[in-house]
């Protein structure tokens, strides 16, 4: 499978430029993308702006309950069930839709705040600009808060990608994203720009040594995608090589996307919990038999060899060294002089 995690959007994205824009993304190969909504100031109360799009599993359902309805009505549901499957084809034309909230470090004071959009948003991504805040991005932000570190490669950073806070990053289990829009808006208008974009990606590309990049598009219109083999050609012209650039598009991104899901609906990150196992019937009725209200008898285990009596000797003439304490003891008081090692001859 293959994803694109950034698609742009805004407030002024109309809804038919949108779903135009995802066809487009679908007919290109891609079967899952995500809507991104970037968050420059961290609003008091968090929303979700994004638009819904149904899912591909509810949209068969409506086609099934129209053909139970022809067979029932007549030509009245005939033309709405034909309506029905009519919006399903198009509706399966279009990608998995997932939201995404990119959320800019600016303000320090809202990074506490960013776990509040995991409850509104499928995946949430930090963007750094300053080293310290890149710093913190890579070495102190948990993979359960934000999964991406997404990057603005066409301004000039005040500082250098290092290895050593990158190769942290990506050994935690976060990601950085590079988007291949940048350099296709950037180009149209001023060259500078893609020559800096160029430039942070190669040393991006070095610092990580080509792990950990999710390659996405940040598209804001149909003019802006591109197909995967162009895409990944693109990007081995500057060093990252064409291996890693089909994991950034495959392997990477589908990461990302497991361990969001896993981080909502699983119990601490780790399980899904679907349903508590039932105890088995089996097990109460053994522990019953053996010490009444599911309790361990103390001589439970002897009784089994040797039947009724525990101070009886067993059939096979092996004894326990407790029954032998026993043996001695009744011997002892009968005022017997044999042991337990004649008894046994």
């Amino acid at each position: 499978m293959l994803y694109d995690l950034n698609i742009a959007w805004s407030p002024s994205t109309t809804q038919s430029e949108l779903t135009q824009t995802l066809k487009f993304s679908a007919s290109l190969g891609y079967n899952a993308v995500a809507l991104n909504h970037l968050v420059e100031i961290f609003p008091p109360q968090p929303k979700n702006p994004l638009p819904r799009f149904p899912s591909q599993t509810s949209q068969s359902r409506p086609t099934t309950k129209s053909a139970a309805s022809t067979n029932d009505s007549g030509n009245k549901e005939d033309k709405n069930a034909q309506q029905n499957q009519n919006q399903t084809g198009d509706d399966r034309s279009l990608p998995t839709v997932l939201h995404r909230a990119t959320v800019c470090m600016s303000d320090p004071a809202s990074v506490h705040r960013i776990p509040q959009l995991a409850t509104l948003y499928d995946i949430v991504a930090v963007r750094p600009t300053t080293e310290k805040e890149f710093s913190h991005a890579c070495q102190e932000v948990k993979i359960e808060v934000a999964s991406l570190i997404s990057l603005d490669l066409t301004q000039k950073f005040p500082f250098h990608f290092r290895p050593k806070p990158c190769m942290a990053a990506v050994s935690r289990g976060l990601r950085f994203e590079v988007c291949y829009g940048q350099t296709l808006r950037a180009g149209a208008g001023d060259p500078r720009t893609r020559a800096i974009w160029i430039g942070n990606l190669m040393e991006l590309v070095r610092a990580t040594r080509g792990r950990g990049i999710v390659v996405s598009s940040e598209a804001r219109r149909v003019t802006e995608l591109r197909g995967p083999a162009d895409v990944v050609n693109l990007l081995a012209v500057w060093g990252l090589a064409a291996e890693k650039g089909m994991e950034g598009l495959g392997v990477n991104p589908r990461g990302v996307v497991v361990n969001e899901g896993i981080n909502r609906r699983g119990y601490r990150g780790v399980v899904d919990i679907v349903q508590v196992a039932a105890r088995d019937n089996g097990e109460g009725a053994t522990a019953a038999a053996a010490g009444g209200n599911g309790k361990k008898r103390k001589g439970g285990a002897n009784e089994g060899r040797g039947g009724g009596n525990s101070n009886a000797p067993p059939a096979d003439g092996t004894i326990s060294k407790r029954q032998a304490k026993k043996l001695k003891k009744l011997a002892m008081e009968d005022g017997g002089t044999t042991t337990p090692e004649e008894n046994k001859s």
